[in-house]
């Protein structure tokens, strides 16, 4: 199916979006996976499923995994037995990393919302290799501010934004909005772990995604595409 061809205006707050969407670019990934998966890095390789788990919250925390293919959910189980989804990585997503600051136990469970690979380093091995590799090192570090750029920002679309505005910005994160050459197609996401993420009700995301889908701003077709449109809810004052 051709794609829609769109006309837009970058709001001044687009481009930090777009920014901040994609950790690591294409190029960049690649040139960290390649060093990764080379012989002066001890790891090893992983395939998961579907719904399998990584780690569980509470369980030592030794390793940090860095994504290659697929998609992982970070979600945190409440005493009371609530669950919250903290986040949804993708390629070229580390997983894993607050265990280099020194973090015991995991706080939160890493499940595969689809099958992808991995690679398992242990946090003796990184933390030799972001002393020794100062190039790694340099994009690492990058990749750290860039992930607690986007903590933040979630923090104060929580606070301050309707839930209509935190499913679009959620719905371009997840599509990674602004990465060179990505199509803006998502994995198959539940709308319940889309209200997980958000913190609102399911009737609330099918009201939303009903009243998207009728405006133009996502298309369903066998996958879920966002259109570029979509942006404009998220910029909408």
């Amino acid at each position: 199916m051709p794609q829609r061809s769109e006309t837009r205006t970058i709001h001044p707050r687009a481009s930090k979006l777009e920014g901040r969407i994609s950790n690591l670019d294409a190029g960049v990934a690649s040139e960290v996976f390649a060093f990764l998966n080379s012989e002066s890095v001890s790891k090893r390789r992983i395939e998961f499923h579907k719904r399998q788990t990584l780690f569980y919250q509470g369980e030592a925390a030794k390793n940090i995994f860095y994504i290659q293919a697929g998609s992982v959910k970070l979600a945190v189980t409440s005493a009371a037995g609530k669950e919250a989804v903290v986040t949804i990585l993708g390629a070229g997503d580390f997983l894993g990393e607050a265990c280099l600051a020194g973090r015991p136990l995991w706080i939160a469970t890493a499940t595969a919302m689809t099958p992808g690979t991995a690679l398992v380093i242990e946090r003796k091995e990184m933390l030799r290799i972001l002393h020794s590799e100062h190039e790694f090192s340099d994009r690492f570090i990058s990749y750290m501010v860039t992930r607690n750029l986007r903590t933040e920002e979630d923090l104060i679309d929580q606070l301050f934004n309707s839930s209509e505005k935190r499913l679009a910005r959620a719905l371009l994160l997840l599509a990674r909005y602004g990465k060179p050459n990505q199509a803006l197609t998502l994995p198959k996401v539940s709308q319940v772990v889309l209200a997980e993420m958000i913190g609102t009700t399911r009737t609330r995301v099918n009201y939303f995604m009903n009243k998207f889908r009728k405006l133009g701003f996502i298309e369903y077709n066998g996958t879920l595409k966002i259109n570029n449109s979509l942006l404009s809810v998220v910029l909408r004052d």
